[in-house]
């Protein structure tokens, strides 16, 4: 019966290996095609389209990107946003979660239920707009990329469940001793949701770096364009690249290949970043996620 249970549970994981496995190629192809594609001559992908491997080995896209002004203005805002609006979101984040993590607060099934209504409705575009706009005056800055997704209600359950993980009689020794409540979250819980807070670090870092609605809405200066919203314009565009460069020293603008090569230098950073906290995401997401 032992050795009848051990097959079995043998053939249930390779199983799941397999379909995994598969699963993570069909999910990887398209990242391939791209990559691919993004070293493939201009002419090729005009005549058979896009290549998972490229038959005319070239730079000459990433050449052009990196030659183009408005590329690396955009990275850079890009970049500026993700990190600013993830520390800031952090912070504002785990300052409301905690005190939502502690039973004894007063009202706090009422702002519970708040939170929760703002996570299932929405006061709609036009009400928003005009906050933003007529009311907050960020139309146009950089704050209109980051002060917006300061709060999500998602995360911030996921970090108060975590944070109701870590033992009362840790924070409640340190009340004794003299503590503040502040001094103890700080000097206490912080350094215990390490996983938590990459968990949710990594939520926001992908929040902003992929977003495009809020500048597409909110910014009109070319030198606040964050590098998303560059690359919408470039594929919905293609003559968009050919006024952003000097065409005279080029044959011909590898519209579709600087496409392909932006993409790839957009989605870098979180490629490289991923691996380093991806033992604190898959840690930090499992207990978040268990405690009710």
């Amino acid at each position: 019966m032992v050795e009848h249970k051990s097959l079995g549970f043998r053939i249930f994981n390779a199983f799941n290996y397999a379909l995994f496995t598969v699963f993570g190629i069909v999910c990887l192809i398209p990242f391939l095609i791209v990559l691919g594609s993004s070293f493939e001559s201009e002419d090729r992908l005009k005549d058979v389209g896009f290549a998972l491997i490229p038959k005319h080995f070239t730079f000459f896209s990433y050449e052009t990107v990196f030659q183009l002004n408005s590329v690396m203005r955009s990275f850079f805002v890009s970049t500026t946003v993700t990190v600013l609006g993830t520390i800031f979101a952090l912070i504002v984040t785990s300052l409301l979660a905690y005190p939502l993590a502690q039973r004894e607060m007063k009202f706090r099934g009422v702002i519970l239920g708040y939170v929760l209504v703002t996570m299932l409705f929405s006061g709609g575009l036009v009400p928003w707009y005009i906050l933003i706009t007529k009311y907050l005056h960020l139309k146009d800055t950089l704050w209109v990329l980051i002060v917006p997704y300061l709060v999500n209600p998602f995360n911030m359950f996921v970090l108060k469940s975590f944070f109701e993980t870590i033992p009362r009689e840790i924070t409640e020794s340190a009340r004794i001793d003299g503590a503040s409540h502040f001094r103890a979250f700080l000097n206490i819980v912080v350094p215990l949701s390490t996983p938590g807070l990459a968990t949710i670090g990594l939520f926001y870092a992908l929040s902003y770096w992929n977003d495009w609605w809020l500048s597409l809405n909110f910014i009109e200066s070319d030198k606040l364009m964050p590098v998303q919203l560059l690359l919408k314009k470039m594929i919905s565009n293609l003559t968009f690249i050919s006024s952003q460069i000097d065409t005279s020293k080029f044959i011909q603008v590898p519209a579709n290949g600087v496409q392909m090569a932006t993409t790839m230098v957009s989605i870098g950073p979180i490629f490289l970043v991923y691996p380093y906290i991806q033992k604190f995401f898959v840690k930090g997401l499992t207990i978040g996620s268990i405690k009710g």
